[in-house]
C-alpha cells in the first residue's frame, strides 16, 4: 500500500493539527472527529479523509465567524 496510510493515530493526528494528543481525544470523544477503536485494547484511529473533512469543515466554520463578527482594528491578537 503506496502513499499515506489510511487510519491515523490519535498522535498522527495531533502532529498534523499541531495540538496535544488529549485535545485530539476530546475531538473524538465530543464526536466532532468521526474515530473507530480497533483492537483488544480499543486504541483509537482516525481515517485520513474523516481528518480531512473535519479540516474543510473547520474551515468553512471559521469562515462563517469571520463573515459574521468584522475584524476592528483596536482588536489584538489571541494566538501568536
Amino acid at each position: 500500500m503506496a502513499g499515506s496510510p489510511r487510519f491515523l493515530t490519535l498522535a498522527d493526528v495531533a502532529e498534523v493539527l499541531n495540538t496535544s494528543s488529549a485535545q485530539v481525544y476530546a475531538l473524538v470523544r465530543r464526536g466532532d472527529l468521526p474515530a473507530i477503536k480497533i483492537g483488544g485494547r480499543g486504541q483509537w484511529r482516525v481515517e485520513s479523509a474523516q481528518l480531512e473533512d473535519y479540516i474543510q469543515r473547520m474551515y468553512a466554520e471559521t469562515r462563517t465567524f469571520v463573515d459574521e463578527h468584522p475584524y476592528e482594528e483596536s482588536e489584538t491578537p489571541v494566538d501568536s
